[in-house]
């Protein structure tokens, strides 16, 4: 099949980036360079172009149940503006994806209710929640599936073709954001959004993101993209950054260090067990509140090389006794530590930071330690 492109293909072809395939979409991997890019976001302020990410848009009478029931995280204290960080289970308590779930204005609401004053009309709750790349149209599906099951109103659209996603992430983000939005968005703080206008286009603006720093997500029209990509005046980043930063902030890739099929793994062990909300009704809850009381077997851990070399996805980890006890889901050198860090399973027993461990690069056994997660100051 061919790669989906995103709205600014051509746009930043023309600036000189280069491309990778990522979750069936043809991605900007780099513009200048990853350490430049990465340097931007960590001291200033860069752009990425996210718009692979899916995009599922439900409202109706039922929408905050179906929400409830297909998300690990408590959907209920989501106010009008509010989102939160959610895993997506099957029955077996197993990761599927993980997402970000934002609760957007009511649909159908008039603006007398929004108000309090008389005469008005309540809209249905509505969200918008993110899965990751390449996974739209079977969590479209489950979603559907789920509802017809269990006899839900509510209305399920995947959205990904309509709207393009910009993150602009640094610490001078804040500043960058407000110089072109018309509203104050500022004041928000993190993972709260609303709707802000730039250059006349109405975008979902939420204080969210993927790298450790202060920033915004825009959700854009598809066909507005342009004009608001050029209305930033930053370095434009791509996904080899994308993948430096969220390692140094020790955050979660799909596919790494999670994947249903070939590395199954639940919140707990996936370090993101304060997304399970146990007290509601989800797909998995009864499987995750077993685990929460025997406790899991492995753990994800950060750990530091201290011997010379770089970890990669897959590598063997092993016991200073060279016993393999787990595999590195993902590893780099870190450009803001100058060191080689990286994340992967082991044995609860060998999750303890500081201890020693070996990590196998290129057939060699090189000392290792755990280290805490995230390794950087992040907001």
């Amino acid at each position: 099949m061919p790669l989906q492109t995103p709205p600014l293909r051509g746009l930043h072809d023309e600036r000189g980036a280069k491309f990778t395939e990522f979750g069936g979409w043809d991605m900007p991997v780099e513009f200048d360079s990853i350490q430049t890019e990465h340097a931007a976001v960590r001291e200033d302020v860069g752009i990425f172009d996210v718009s692979h990410m899916g995009q599922l848009h439900v409202t109706g009478p039922d929408a905050t149940e179906l929400m409830q029931r297909l998300t690990s995280n408590d959907v209920t204290r989501l106010a009008v503006g509010d989102s939160q960080y959610a895993a997506i289970t099957d029955e077996d308590g197993i990761i599927i994806d993980d997402t970000v779930v934002y609760r957007l204005p009511d649909e159908g609401e008039t603006p007398a209710a929004s108000r309090g004053d008389g005469d008005a009309v309540d809209g249905e709750p509505t969200y918008l929640f993110v899965p990751n790349a390449g996974t739209d149209e079977a969590t479209h599906e489950r979603w559907l599936s789920y509802r017809n099951e269990w006899d839900l109103e509510a209305t399920v659209d995947n959205r990904t073709d309509e709207y393009a996603m910009f993150a602009i992430q640094g610490p001078n983000a804040p500043e960058l954001v407000a110089d072109v939005t018309d509203e104050s968005v500022t004041d928000l703080e993190r993972f709260e959004a609303r709707y802000a206008t730039i250059d006349g286009v109405e975008c979902w603006t939420a204080r969210t993101g993927y790298t450790g720093e202060d920033g915004f997500e825009l959700i854009v029209p598809w066909n507005a993209a342009e004009e608001i990509w050029t209305a930033f005046d930053c370095q434009p980043c791509g996904l080899g950054a994308r993948d430096t930063l969220r390692i140094e902030a020790g955050l979660l890739l799909a596919g790494q260090e999670f994947d249903h099929e070939t590395d199954p793994r639940t919140p707990y062990e996936a370090g993101i067990g304060f997304t399970v909300a146990l007290e509601t009704e989800f797909v998995g809850r009864d499987a995750l509140a077993e685990i929460d009381e025997t406790g899991v077997d492995e753990r994800l851990v950060g750990f530091q090389l201290i011997d010379r070399g770089v970890p990669r996805h897959g590598y063997d980890i092993t016991s200073t006794e060279s016993r393999v006890i787990g595999t590195v889901t993902s590893g780099t050198m870190s450009p803001t530590l100058e060191q080689p860090i990286g994340l992967g399973y082991v044995p609860v027993e060998y999750a303890e930071p500081g201890t020693t461990l070996q990590v196998v690069v290129r057939g060699q056994s090189k000392k290792a330690r755990v280290e805490t997660t995230p390794f950087i100051d992040t907001v």
